[in-house]
């Protein structure tokens, strides 16, 4: 069942939006300027590829799962900012040389999902 057809523009929008994804998923498990930044980087990343597929994919099962998704990563985020001790998660020690990682590492695979793991997974071109 299909809830909109997205115009050409929001495909392009949401190509854009996928760009600081997977910088922010490295961003994650590497300390530095940009997780301090982000505050909670894996969340911000999950709620960009949410509203990202929302934008470019109108059908009930898109909306469903990228919804679903996008409600998830809110409400987490409002319960890590209730929590009485922050939880941190293991990783590298804090270094600018982490954030060129996270970022130059979360490029190359955004251009890999571009080029090439997003139709093995999906079947699906973002490209097209």
């Amino acid at each position: 069942m299909v809830f909109y057809t997205p115009p050409l523009a929001l495909r392009h929008l949401a190509l854009l939006l996928m760009l600081p994804v997977f910088p922010l998923l490295f961003a994650a498990y590497l300390p530095g300027r940009l997780q301090r930044a982000a505050r909670h980087p894996m969340l911000l990343a999950v709620k960009l590829w949410a509203t990202a597929h929302l934008l470019s994919n109108g059908t009930l099962a898109d909306v469903l799962l990228f919804g679903a998704f996008l409600v998830w990563a809110v409400a987490d985020r409002i319960s890590v900012k209730h929590r009485a001790v922050p939880h941190r998660v293991p990783g590298a020690p804090p270094s600018a040389l982490n954030d060129v990682a996270a970022v130059a590492g979360g490029l190359l695979v955004y251009v890999v999902f571009l080029l090439w793991a997003h139709v093995w997974l999906t079947g699906l071109s973002p490209l097209v």
